[in-house]
């Protein structure tokens, strides 16, 4: 008998075998998430996915069992009787999404369908130590799943989430979950947090630099093609997608964006060097003079446009939500200038300010959990099977 599927039409093939179930179950997930409320029906989702039809009815079985699909109702056929049409409960799991700035928490809690049903602030001094940091992260994350989902005895029980993604300043070890040196922070140089704060909630935790989160969750909401998002807030970095992928290199060194150095003999970065366009940039803003940011900005981004020839760069964070029209203009016409020098074929690659504001990085780093459940990124991708 022939175990394995080809893929029909434009979608993603899949294969009948017990060892990539999980696979096959994360390509059925995406089709019903896609399909949204009018749904879809199995005989669709075996000719879109290239699964036999009985193993497409073994795996929405199983998700209708666990609450994860539900009937949508009944759609005429061609011949025989009407299909029966599957939607994805968006309510039947939670994920929660933690940015871990440098002197600021935001956690939200976001559903299946990546909207955000409950949020939580505080201050957070990332200096005060490890385990300090550690016990407001856990106590903001207990108490937002405690209101959204429900007393459940911590974290475990019917109200346990699928997991944690947390999303902080670079450099760090996606793979493992280990930071490196924190720009500015040294004392992080090695930390195990991924370790640490699994040990301390009791589900699976995802760590990845905050600029990456963000990079998946536009990429989630529908930020397709290849583009750069630059976050500046409390520093500057990016997230790098590349054909629909967010690109992390091998030691997750990609989008180390702010520590390009443009002025040789310019002022010390935290970093070591001098002339990083963090530094001239967050000078540039202290003095309160948003349009020479914004060119400092823009010169580094055209650059990475020069770099990757990306379709479009992204702008965030806190600072440039403080003055969005200043950024992208100054960004925009930086790039502007450039295409009309180089006579770059296509124009000026378009700057926008990145859907979410100041939630995009939080967003992002619950669907550090939702995007594997969903087959768009491996839990390889974590330095995890399954």
């Amino acid at each position: 008998m022939n175990t394995t599927g080809r893929a029909r039409g434009d979608g993603p093939a899949g294969a009948n075998l017990g060892a990539v179930r999980s696979h096959n179950t994360a390509l059925v997930l995406g089709l019903l998430r896609e399909a949204g409320a009018e749904g879809i029906s199995r005989l669709e989702l075996a000719e879109r996915t290239g699964l036999t039809p009985q193993a497409v009815s073994k795996i929405t079985a199983r998700l209708r069992e666990a609450g994860f699909a539900a009937e949508a109702g009944r759609r005429a056929s061609t011949g025989g009787k009407p299909r029966t049409v599957l939607r994805l409960v968006p309510g039947a799991g939670h994920a929660v999404g933690v940015h871990l700035d440098r002197d600021e928490l935001r956690v939200v809690l976001a559903d299946l369908d990546g909207a955000v049903v409950g949020e939580r602030r505080t201050r957070v001094d990332l200096g005060s130590g490890a385990q300090a940091v550690l016990g407001v992260v856990a106590g903001a994350v207990e108490g937002l799943v405690a209101d959204g989902l429900g007393p459940a005895g911590g974290l475990v029980g019917a109200g346990q989430p699928l997991g944690v993604g947390v999303a902080l300043p670079g450099p760090l070890d996606h793979a493992r979950g280990v930071l490196h040196r924190v720009t500015g922070f040294p004392e992080w140089d090695g930390f195990p947090l991924r370790d640490a704060l699994e040990e301390r909630l009791g589900v699976p935790v995802v760590v990845d630099k905050d600029t990456n989160a963000a990079a998946l969750g536009l990429s989630a909401r529908g930020a397709g093609g290849s583009f750069a998002y630059l976050h500046l807030g409390t520093g500057l970095g990016a997230g790098l997608v590349i054909d629909g992928s967010v690109h992390r290199g091998a030691r997750t060194g990609a989008g180390e964006f702010g520590h390009q150095v443009i002025q040789l003999d310019g002022p010390l970065c935290e970093c070591g060097n001098r002339g990083c366009v963090e530094a001239l940039c967050l000078a540039a803003v202290g003095r309160g003079e948003a349009a020479e940011a914004a060119r400092v900005l823009g010169v580094g981004a055209a650059n990475l446009v020069g770099l990757l020839d990306i379709d479009r760069v992204l702008l965030g964070g806190r600072t440039v939500a403080a003055a969005p029209e200043a950024f992208v203009r100054g960004v925009g016409e930086v790039l502007g200038a450039r295409a009309r020098r180089e006579g770059v074929f296509g124009g000026t690659v378009p700057v926008e300010v990145a859907p979410g504001g100041e939630r995009v990085v939080a967003e992002g780093a619950a669907q550090l959990l939702l995007a594997p459940l969903f087959g768009r990124e491996g839990w390889g991708t974590c330095g995890r099977e399954g």
